[in-house]
């Protein structure tokens, strides 16, 4: 039985929630398009007759000074101790650059643990080959053999990359047992659920200005229902009425979709509460980013 603990690293939006959510066939992981969507190292499990793959997702490995970008680095660099194996994710409808090198570069010394899935090649303006040849220069320890083209968001190649990993993750025994498809506790869950669903309804820099906090979760009608009360947190006070909308119509819309995806994952009945409050600037304290972010 082969089990390894697997770091999913690339640039940002290159589809490795996706990936996860693809190969896990459940929704671990936010999928956006906002760049930077993923702020935590977020566990998802796949149990198949080989064994078991535990990815990590990771922050899109990016270039920035930003505070919440460096920490964002950082989440990504942590992960990168203890792993036994790293796949590679690359958008190929992308021209590699001085990013992609520093991603690289992150992973020179991990070449035989390391395998790639050049991504969204099912669009006509994919670069595969212009990838292959960066590959073949930056990361030359790579065979040609842990090198796939997949489409996470087709679920094309995807099984390919599965057993590219099992070949070359260790013996052991589960970490999971098979029932399991992430280790997200109910608060954080909560959480990226209606962050997720906040950021695909927002506009321009406020999805980045989003956080959540769940205040109170209680089981009622003898467990059959759970209550949530959380708060969306923005910076400024004109973020605010964006994110609740007029008559309160966008947040109200937040609400219910958070609601309803939270209803297909879990067997309670689902109430959310859910507020606005600004949290100062809270991207520029470094104590408010060890709280969301840990490293």
């Amino acid at each position: 039985m082969k089990t390894a603990l697997v770091a999913i690293i690339g640039r940002p939006s290159v589809g490795k929630s996706t990936f996860l959510n693809t190969a896990c066939q459940e929704s671990v992981s936010i999928v956006s398009a906002t760049p930077q969507t993923t702020r935590n190292a977020i566990r998802g499990i796949v149990n198949t007759s080989l064994g078991q793959l535990v990815f990590i997702d990771t922050p899109g490995y990016h270039d920035s000074e930003k505070k919440m970008n460096l920490r964002l680095r950082s989440v990504t660099e942590n992960q990168l101790d203890g792993i036994d194996c790293v796949l590679y994710i690359i958008d190929s409808t992308r021209a590699v650059g001085a990013e992609e090198e520093q991603t690289a570069n992150l992973l020179r010394s991990l070449q035989e643990k390391t395998v790639v899935a050049i991504n969204k090649i099912d669009l006509r303006n994919n670069r595969k080959q212009e990838i292959r040849d960066f590959l073949a220069i930056n990361l030359p320890e790579i065979p040609q053999e842990r090198i796939f083209e997949i489409s996470a968001q087709n679920d094309e190649g995807i099984n390919e990359v599965l057993k590219g990993l099992y070949a070359i993750s260790p013996e052991g025994e589960p970490m999971y047992g098979d029932e399991m498809y992430t280790d997200q506790d109910l608060k954080f869950r909560v959480c990226e659920i209606i962050r997720g669903e906040a950021i695909n309804r927002l506009e321009e820099e406020i999805p980045h200005a989003v956080y959540v906090d769940v205040a109170d979760i209680e089981h009622r009608n003898e467990g059959k229902k759970l209550w949530i009360r959380a708060f969306l947190y923005v910076e400024r006070e004109s973020q605010k009425g964006i994110v609740i909308g007029k008559g309160a119509s966008k947040i109200k819309e937040i609400r219910l979709s958070a609601m309803q995806k939270l209803n297909e994952i879990y067997m309670q009945k689902i109430d959310l509460d859910l507020q606005v409050r600004v949290d100062k600037n809270w991207r520029q304290r470094d104590f408010t980013l060890r709280r969301l972010i840990p490293e």
